[in-house]
């Protein structure tokens, strides 16, 4: 499924399209399942996540309530044939919202081998939110 809701500038990749659409919809299994089967997640504060059960299991736990704002993003071929891709946006939960960076690393299958979600915020104004 190419989802037609999210829209973010200078990305047309369909499995990034999707991993924001399906997340922002709470399927959450659908979502892992653009993993390659060894895909890593790693989220902010958390080690990495390894595999679609992990994945699922974490987001599952993690994300709901979750509101992703993708914006804009970048794309570059890897020398090994790779697909490095990264969105700017941001995150609201129900008490904060934070501007985030994805980046992710595709296979040559166009499967998310690599998903790093970085915080775009001091650990000053992270503190003054949770006040």
């Amino acid at each position: 499924m190419i989802s037609t809701q999210t829209i973010i500038e200078g990305i047309t990749e369909p499995v990034i399209l999707n991993y924001f659409s399906y997340l922002n919809a709470g399927n959450f299994e659908a979502a892992a399942d653009l993993f390659a089967l060894n895909g890593v997640l790693l989220p902010p504060f958390e080690s990495p996540l390894e595999g679609r059960d992990e994945i699922v299991d974490y987001l599952t736990l993690e994300a709901k309530g979750l509101e992703l704002y993708p914006k804009q993003g970048t794309i570059e071929l890897t020398e090994d044939g790779q697909t490095k891709i990264v969105v700017l946006g941001n995150v609201k939960t129900p008490l904060l919202g934070v501007n985030v960076s994805w980046n992710f690393i595709l296979t040559p299958n166009s499967e998310i081998a690599f998903a790093e979600i970085r915080l775009l915020a001091s650990l000053q104004e992270l503190l003054h939110l949770k006040k």
